[in-house]
């Protein structure tokens, strides 16, 4: 299989993270991507020209992230990352979703500050601000409640306040929120995030 990816990508992020501690780094190729570049879509196959796509050995390919994850959580041996059936299942496929709306808003946030500075909207800026603190406060609570629980839920959720931080450092989702940032200091020390960390 082939994991086309970008290094700055945080839902690429969270596919690796999830290769890494599955132990599936022989099983899947990392292929840098640019899905800016020309003819990006045709290469990566995904017509939406996103990372992260996976191509199959079969030739299909899959995206976005919860559905690669999902499916190489099914590929791999061990405990899963995401339970199977039940309570525990929507659980954590709603945790997942929280990550990845906090990355939506945030990198939304990012590509506007992008833009002419005439032609942003402030409206749009404080609605995905709001979200964001909504978000991270959700995540204070749910980790607040059980800390030690790790899978596809809790990976979504370092990877969303690491984009944060490597994106919105202005935000400062920190300092309300000490015990949070103990949880993430430590999730940040796991090997997999380690050698996820986006380059500077």
């Amino acid at each position: 299989m082939k994991l086309y990816y970008s290094a700055t990508s945080p839902y690429a992020r969270k596919v690796r993270v999830l290769i890494i501690e599955h132990g599936l780094q022989e099983a899947v190729e990392l292929v840098r991507a640019d899905p800016m570049a020309e003819n990006a879509a045709s290469k990566i196959g995904n017509p939406l020209s996103k990372v992260p796509a996976l191509e199959l050995d079969d030739g299909a390919h899959l995206f976005d992230s919860p559905v690669i994850c999902e499916y190489l959580d099914h590929q791999a041996a061990g405990e899963p990352l995401l339970a199977r059936e039940g309570a525990a299942r929507w659980a954590v496929l709603t945790a997942q979703a929280l990550g990845d709306g906090i990355l939506d808003a945030a990198l939304s946030l990012v590509m506007e500050s992008r833009r002419p500075e005439t032609e942003r909207s402030a409206y749009w800026q404080d609605r995905w601000t709001a979200a964001i603190h909504r978000g991270v406060d959700q995540i204070a609570e749910d980790v607040a409640s059980d800390r030690e629980a790790f899978d596809l839920g809790r990976i979504a959720y370092a990877c969303a306040l690491g984009y944060l931080d490597f994106r919105l450092p202005d935000l400062d989702w920190r300092g309300p929120h000490p015990n949070l940032l103990a949880w993430f200091e430590d999730m940040s020390a796991r090997e997999s995030f380690a050698l996820t960390t986006p380059p500077e």
